[in-house]
């Protein structure tokens, strides 16, 4: 086994690219089996895990080593064969790290869904190529377009078990091709795998000479996500206003946050907001000591040239390219509580990117069917799961994006005020 993927100290590993990116699929299709072949082939488990699984699978009766026991960890997960909660996992190549958010194919988890997906740079949807195209496949597409992710991955698993036919590829292909028209989904790229074999996984495989694409885990290493990033609207949300308390240092105010787009460089003129004061940047410090400038998605400390009153909640911009300053949102949401309904009228907290304000749900346009797409006008409330188009209005101002522009200003949470716990997520559509 390679230790040097296992070395975190590593001075390469440190400064290498950070790829994060979500599977999807439905029940079967092989998900979990992926993650697990992905884990094998790049080396990134211990020889114990493997034993582990090994005498799991032997327990089990399966004639194979079943990898997909390396990611579905829940015990209910491994008696029903199905995923249920999101599973994170780790591995790295010479040439990029990875974080993989394995998520649910159920309807009924559908949050969790939409927790993996609301960061990731890619999405890879699954589809069994005996059965095509399925009513999950299409409503996983179209969450990953209303989330945002920029990169698509169609896997066409299970090549094997249909003799690595062509047309059935190619058909399935089309078809998804045809649906991700219709959404916002800006780069596809479908690979004919079988997970269960490591066909078209580590390495192209000759089962499948028709086909001239990469294998998904160069894909994955070689795949652009630089320019995916918002580096020109300065967002710096304040998460905490530094003051030292040594007697020896008296003059330090610092601003701590993690930049949320933009570049932000010492010298820059910003202006905070709400108040709109304006001002330029002093100096911009790290835990390793200051920098020349700062990017997302980087923690950093911001100190300004002028003592301006500044707290938890506020942002730094720049004075011509601000975000909108709104007690009015336009959002679509996706409702995770099980105990209780959004009901128009009911009050919530809203936790925006380091603000939190209470909320009112001021009506409901209507609620989604993601499997047909279809708009229902006439309902007055969201259950588990489900998602609708809403009109909030906040207590204080939010300093907000279009969640299209801005995934981190334009997202938010709502929490129950009773029970503490969180029971939407959000996008924002429109601010004013």
């Amino acid at each position: 086994m390679s230790q040097a993927v296992l070395d975190p100290g590593a001075a390469s590993a440190r400064n290498m690219d950070l790829l994060r990116f979500a599977t999807a699929g439905s029940v079967d299709d092989g998900k979990s089996t992926l993650i697990g072949r992905l884990l094998y082939d790049t080396k990134t488990i211990f020889a114990d895990q493997l034993e582990a699984v090994e005498a799991a699978s032997a327990s089990r009766g399966d004639e194979y080593t079943n990898l997909a026991l390396l990611t579905d960890g829940l015990r209910a997960e491994r008696e029903q064969g199905i995923t249920i909660d999101v599973a994170y996992r780790y591995f790295a190549t010479p040439r990029r790290k990875f974080i993989i958010a394995d998520t649910p194919g159920h309807i009924q988890y559908t949050r969790n869904m939409v927790t993996g997906a609301s960061t990731a740079d890619l999405a890879l949807i699954l589809v069994d190529a005996r059965k095509g195209l399925v009513e999950q496949s299409r409503r996983h597409a179209f969450l990953c377009s209303l989330l945002r992710v920029p990169h698509l991955v169609l896997c066409v698993n299970k090549m094997d078990l249909v003799d690595w036919d062509q047309q059935v590829f190619e058909k399935i292909a089309d078809e998804f091709t045809s649906f991700a028209a219709k959404l916002d989904a800006p780069d596809l790229t479908v690979i004919p795998i079988s997970a269960l074999n490591g066909d078209n996984i580590a390495s192209r495989s000759e089962a499948s000479p028709w086909y001239e694409g990469p294998s998904l885990l160069h894909h994955l290493e070689h795949v652009h996500i630089a320019s995916d990033r918002n580096l020109v609207d300065v967002r710096f949300p304040v998460q905490y206003v530094i003051r030292p308390q040594s007697t020896t240092v008296t003059d330090y105010r610092g601003y701590a946050g993690q930049v949320a787009s933009g570049v932000l460089k010492p010298g820059d003129e910003v202006m905070v907001l709400p108040s709109g004061l304006h001002s330029t940047i002093a100096g911009i410090d790290t835990a390793d000591g200051p920098v020349d400038e700062a990017f997302p998605p980087m923690s950093v400390t911001v100190r300004l040239t002028d003592e301006i009153d500044i707290s938890r909640g506020d942002m730094i911009c720049r004075p011509h390219n601000a975000p909108a300053v709104a007690q009015d949102i336009e959002a679509m949401i996706c409702w995770m509580d099980e105990s209780a309904q959004l009901r128009v009228g009911a009050k919530y907290t809203i936790k925006h990117t380091t603000r939190t304000a209470r909320t009112v749900v001021r009506g409901l346009q209507y609620r989604l069917d993601v499997n047909t797409l279809h708009r229902d006008d006439a309902a007055d409330g969201l259950g588990l799961n489900e998602i609708g188009r809403v009109r909030l209005r906040t207590t204080v101002p939010l300093l907000a994006d279009e969640y299209r522009r801005n995934r981190t200003t334009g997202g938010f949470i709502l929490i129950d005020e009773s029970t503490n716990r969180t029971v939407a997520a959000g996008m924002i559509i429109e601010a004013g």
